[in-house]
């Protein structure tokens, strides 16, 4: 388990003091998925790297399982940090070793037997699906196999926790998947306890159980996923998911003039199979037309957005509205 109490970082500057971690706290449960999501500059990434000390906090603790991460010797850290794997988004492979001497490099410092150290890598690269890719150089693969590369490497000496930081963000779709598959499965087959850096919330929604939303240095909302997504209490989360639906599907109402409102209905779970449209009409008199719709799934449920045009009589168009908020999130277009 890793327990933050009352973390921060300042670095001192020329423009003053900057508070990039303030007073912050939280705990991962053993085999957790545990996100942290937050724009560029809130701090996410100098917290991941203070869990493991590769930033000295300016006060505060972390504890793992009962050890204070922040009273240790150097000599100290150094041992507990082979409980502790990492990855960053720029994989951090040596160009001019192999796969298999990428993956090697942590057992050889530990000291591990080589007999050892390549049956440890033969199955690695059999759980990371690069078995056939062990003699090759990071030049001759993609960057999600590099990133595949680097988990492996990561995972080298059966850490208990992984912290990624911004893993998937230089990846496309398609490897971004790939590599949320293989933190899912080293959490499902290892029980290894994940903190995951992300600014992105489609990265966070398919794989987390719980998210902590950052924002200047201080963790401002925190939740399991299901409650983020459902409920959301802040505005820059609200905002985070409301990105999800993109912003080129709605590209075309620039183009449109209506004679009604043009407002996006929210909703999440059960609501996205209840006839709430049909419903809304046959209680008021207004006319309310699909303009566009989708759902996005993840682990806890299903969060769908419908786009609507509600005309009629003025009247008639508030009842409308008041008969949606009573169900679903309703934000008007401009």
């Amino acid at each position: 388990m890793i327990r933050v109490e009352h973390l921060s970082k300042q670095f001192d500057g020329d423009n003053g003091t900057l508070h990039a971690v303030n007073d912050v706290s939280f705990t991962v449960h053993d085999g957790e998925i545990f996100g942290i999501i937050g724009m560029s500059g809130a701090g996410k990434s100098t917290l991941v790297r203070l869990i493991n000390r590769l930033e000295e906090p300016t006060s505060g603790k972390v504890w793992i399982d009962e050890k204070e991460m922040t009273a240790l010797s150097p000599k100290e850290l150094l041992a507990e940090r082979k409980e502790i794997g990492m990855i960053f988004q720029s994989f951090n492979l040596f160009h001019q070793k192999t796969i298999r001497r990428n993956i090697a490099y942590p057992m050889e410092i530990a000291g591990w037997k080589k007999e050892d150290i390549e049956a440890r890598i033969d199955e690695l690269l059999a759980f990371v699906d690069l078995a056939d890719r062990g003699n090759a150089y990071p030049a001759e693969l993609s960057g999600g196999q590099k990133q595949r590369v680097a988990i492996a490497r990561a995972m080298a000496l059966k850490p208990k926790i992984l912290l990624s930081d911004e893993g998937t963000s230089a990846l496309d779709p398609k490897n971004t998947a790939q590599v949320l598959d293989l933190l899912r499965q080293l959490s499902l087959t290892y029980g290894t306890t994940i903190v995951l850096i992300t600014h992105q919330m489609e990265v966070a929604k398919e794989i987390c159980d719980r998210i902590a939303v950052m924002d200047g240095g201080r963790i401002i909302e925190e939740a399991a996923t299901q409650e983020i997504f459902f409920h959301p209490k802040e505005s820059i989360t609200r905002s985070f998911i409301s990105r999800l639906q993109d912003s080129d599907e709605l590209a075309f109402l620039d183009e449109m003039t209506f004679e009604g409102d043009v407002v996006k209905l929210t909703y999440r779970n059960e609501m996205s199979k209840h006839s709430l449209i049909t419903d809304v009409a046959r209680k008021t008199n207004a006319t309310i037309s699909i303009l566009s719709a989708n759902i996005n799934k993840f682990r806890q449920g299903e969060l769908g957005y419908t786009v609507v045009e509600i005309s009629g009589q003025p009247e008639e168009r508030q009842k409308a509205f008041n008969a949606f908020r009573e169900e679903v999130d309703v934000e008007v277009l401009p």
